[in-house]
């Protein structure tokens, strides 16, 4: 990512330069704008043809719901990492400075943001007298969104407060609150379907956010050998988020689109567009994360592994917009 500093290769042996903070700032704002456009024009290029109507303002809620997901995939991700770097034998004590409290801070807008749009009756609101507030305690919907503006509000307070283990519980509440709200109780089997979208949004977010983190690690210990070790022991846990991400997306998958009918829907439908788009950027990670553990396990430098492991976090950034775009669409309809 633009945010790290470039890894010098094995030939040349030198320190990875520094970037300037202006040249910093426009990569990530370029990346967020980028983001920011897949879910808010989606909405339309999925929906082309399909004679499906979504939602009005499908590329607000679309947008709303990624910046909550990179809201909760940021600091579980450090969280992960720095784990994982205190379980590492003579690890520099440098660590880059924390994103918690601005991610939890942007998941809590989201958060407030989504929950106005409940209080309004599931509708953009325009003004604050269409928003019922104490209508919010009424309903299943409106309670889960209390919850997650509640507990991203929390998460928010112990990062700035430098709580950061503390977050786990807030955090874990909102992944809770997400995947209960994904499955309500009118479906087939809601609770099979939450813990479904429990596990693969909290594989998700540790793999993306634990990715993001481990490279800005490694750009801050330049060229010590624990920053292979790191990005070596993450590699192999991100193996394993890897499939449980992929066997849950798949049952997930077949729950909403019976196998008989998952072909026709995945072209035909506005949801089968939008997951088949996330299949192929999953797939692309995949082979990036494939890439990168090759050359960690063979290359002379082990930190050559560092390029493509970057591309995997911009890779995994377009999946966290996919994601929320995902959830602002139609869902298929079940054919027999």
């Amino acid at each position: 990512m633009s945010l790290i500093r470039r890894t010098a290769t094995a030939t040349d042996g030198r320190v990875p330069a520094r970037r300037s903070g202006t040249g910093r700032a426009v990569a990530l704002l370029a990346l967020v704008t980028l983001g920011a456009l897949i879910p808010l024009l989606g909405p339309s290029a999925a929906l082309h043809g399909t004679g499906e109507a979504a939602a009005p303002g499908a590329g607000g809620i679309g947008l709303l719901r990624a910046v909550l997901f990179a809201g909760l995939s940021v600091p579980l991700g450090e969280l992960f990492v720095h784990r994982i770097a205190r379980r590492l034998p003579g690890s520099p004590p440098e660590r880059p400075s924390s994103w918690a409290p601005f991610a939890t801070a942007a998941g809590f807008v989201a958060a407030l943001g989504l929950a106005s749009v409940v209080a309004a009756g599931d509708l953009i609101p325009h003004r604050l007298g269409q928003i019922d507030i104490g209508g919010l305690y009424g309903s299943r919907d409106g309670r889960l969104a209390l919850l997650e503006v509640n507990a991203f509000l929390l998460a928010a307070l112990c990062a700035f407060f430098r709580r950061p283990a503390a977050q786990v519980w807030p955090l874990a509440a909102v992944a809770v609150a997400e995947a209960l709200r994904a499955h309500p109780a009118t479906e087939q089997s809601p609770l099979v379907g939450s813990g479904l979208t429990l596990v693969h949004l909290t594989c998700a977010a540790l793999w993306s956010g634990g990715l993001l983190h481990a490279l800005r690690l490694l750009g801050l210990w330049h060229r010590d050998p624990a920053g292979a070790a790191l990005l070596g022991r993450y590699a192999r846990v991100a193996a394993v988020l890897l499939a449980a991400i992929t066997a849950t997306g798949v049952c997930s998958a077949l729950r909403r689109m019976p196998s008989a009918t998952v072909l026709d829907q995945l072209t035909t439908t506005a949801y089968g567009r939008t997951l088949l788009a996330k299949v192929f950027l999953v797939a692309a990670v995949a082979l990036l994360a494939l890439w990168a553990r090759i050359r960690l396990r063979r290359a002379a430098d082990p930190l050559t592994a560092y390029p493509p492991a970057r591309a995997e976090v911009v890779a995994l950034g377009a999946v966290v917009a996919v994601s929320g775009l995902l959830t602002a669409l139609p869902l298929p309809i079940r054919w027999t």
